[in-house]
């Protein structure tokens, strides 16, 4: 099921998206929100009448770096033996068709195209075989991420952490088998990275017991998987969309801030 949040006529709610042509697209409204057990209140609306949101509201988003080998040589750093989190703020995420903000404070801001789990229970020290139970589902997501200032000041709160620095959407993917997935991304139609999630130094059973050792997660929370090979620039008045195999397309727009 792919669950998608949007706002119509000044109100935010949740609904279930039916079909697969973009034009035709539908919304069934949900009663409730979906952490929970819900009913499809079969109210429907076209999606081409609503303003999609992110698709949840983090708490937190925990992001995991120099998890794709290629990614990792690329610019110039040793692969991981365990999993390396860092973390974005809930006030870093956008939804899909939102601008990404150029941040002030830096000239060379980069695309990373990731797979992105949505935890659907709260839960930690989350044992392995335990792990596919507390997700909710999967969705796209960018790791915008200001490259200078990356390298300049070592840690990465303000690099990774910027306003409009993490778009997720279009929608939650529930039925999914993450192992292999496709990953892309394009900027003004022309692709810069291309991988597949079956690249991964660390699996999503290694991040989610990682993460889950040292901190609570909640419904809604966000982890990042990483991103494959081929990141680079982008510039005010790029146009950036990741593609995930089995979710969609996430489409933002890079705009200098204002």
């Amino acid at each position: 099921m792919r669950i998608a949040r949007f706002s119509i006529d000044g109100n935010v709610a949740f609904g279930a998206i039916e079909g697969e042509k973009q034009d035709e697209l539908v919304l069934d409204i949900i009663k409730g929100i979906p952490f929970a057990d819900f009913e499809l209140s079969g109210t429907k609306v076209p999606v081409s009448k609503v303003r999609l949101l992110p698709p949840v509201l983090p708490n937190k988003v925990v992001a995991f770096g120099r998890n794709y080998a290629e990614h990792a040589r690329e610019l110039g750093n040793e692969v991981p033996d365990a999993p390396f989190a860092f973390f974005k703020p809930s006030t870093s995420v956008i939804g899909p068709g939102d601008d990404i903000q150029y941040p002030s404070f830096s000239e060379e801001v980069h695309h990373e195209a990731e797979l992105a789990v949505v935890i659907g229970r709260m839960c930690r020290e989350v044992p392995r075989e335990r792990v596919r139970d507390v997700i909710f589902g999967y969705t796209c997501a960018n790791d915008i991420t200001a490259r200078d200032v990356q390298r300049r000041e070592k840690q990465w709160a303000r690099a990774k952490g910027f306003d409009s620095s993490c778009p997720l959407g279009p929608w939650v993917e529930t039925d999914l088998d993450p192992a292999d997935l496709t990953i892309q991304l394009t900027v003004n139609g022309q692709q810069r990275q291309l991988g597949r999630t079956s690249e991964m130094t660390h699996s999503i059973e290694d991040l989610i017991v990682n993460i889950s050792e040292a901190m609570t997660l909640l419904p809604g929370d966000v982890i990042l998987t990483g991103t494959p090979a081929g990141v680079g620039p982008l510039n005010v008045g790029d146009e950036v969309a990741v593609t995930i195999e089995g979710i969609g397309t996430l489409t933002n727009k890079v705009v200098k801030r204002g």
